[in-house]
């Protein structure tokens, strides 16, 4: 399967919120991201039930900037988006048994995701 997102890739870690609900502090991502994740939903057509066996999870990120970015914080965040696309069952070693071939690439004009899941044979 292989989807493209074609926006800037964003991670949740930079610029957190802290709230507060019924006397509980939480952290909540930043409002950038939380744009990105509704945008990117509406990029992911999924047609078929979500995806329960091992796969292996390649991602290459192209970003409009050679500023650094954590290829790891960039993966959470595009792993909890597919799951929440219905995409993965989950973003547990179960299910994402590796991410083999991601990486983080430069594009100034196109900013994006291409996301390649392989099913792993047993």
């Amino acid at each position: 399967m292989k989807i493209n997102i074609p926006l800037c890739p964003r991670t949740k870690k930079n610029h957190q919120r802290i709230a507060m609900k019924g006397g509980r502090h939480f952290v909540l991502p930043s409002s950038q991201y939380e744009e990105y994740e509704q945008s990117a939903l509406w990029y992911i057509r999924n047609p078929q039930k979500p995806i329960n066996c091992p796969v292996c999870v390649k991602c290459l990120f192209y970003m409009e900037t050679h500023r650094r970015v954590d290829l790891v914080n960039l993966q959470e965040a595009i792993l909890d988006i597919l799951v929440k696309a219905g995409v993965l069952a989950d973003d547990n070693s179960n299910i994402v048994a590796s991410m083999d071939g991601s990486r983080v690439l430069y594009d100034k004009e196109h900013p994006r995701t291409e996301i390649e899941i392989e099913r792993i044979e047993e």
